[in-house]
């Protein structure tokens, strides 16, 4: 199968970046192990999990920012059966693109 995007010496063969591919791509752009860029990546993204949890706000000047959206609790409908079920109150983590991205992003477009 032909590369659909090539970075560095980084064949990516989908549209999209999976954690392996941004492991490879740290490791080859910073000139450290694959091991060394897997506990960079993994540290990172157990770091932010841990700040979501705790309920923080994740702040990262120029890219965007991660916070705990919250819901309250509702009545839903199963779509299967009709039944009314209840639906317990949550938290999703929500992504806001941070200014510089998003320009960089519509720039790159033109």
């Amino acid at each position: 199968m032909n590369p659909i995007k090539v970075i560095g010496d980084i064949e990516i063969k989908e549209v999209k970046m999976t954690k392996a591919d941004l492991i490879n791509l740290i490791s080859e752009k910073s000139g450290i192990t694959r091991v060394k860029a897997e506990a960079v990546v993994n540290t990172i993204f157990d770091s932010m999990v841990e700040a979501l949890m705790r309920n923080d706000r994740i702040e990262i000047r120029g890219f965007g920012s991660f916070v705990n959206r919250e819901y309250e609790a509702y009545k839903g409908r199963n779509p299967r059966t009709g039944e009314v079920i209840n639906v317990k109150e949550k938290k999703l983590p929500f992504f806001k693109v941070g200014k510089e991205l998003k320009e960089e992003i519509n720039g790159a477009e033109d």
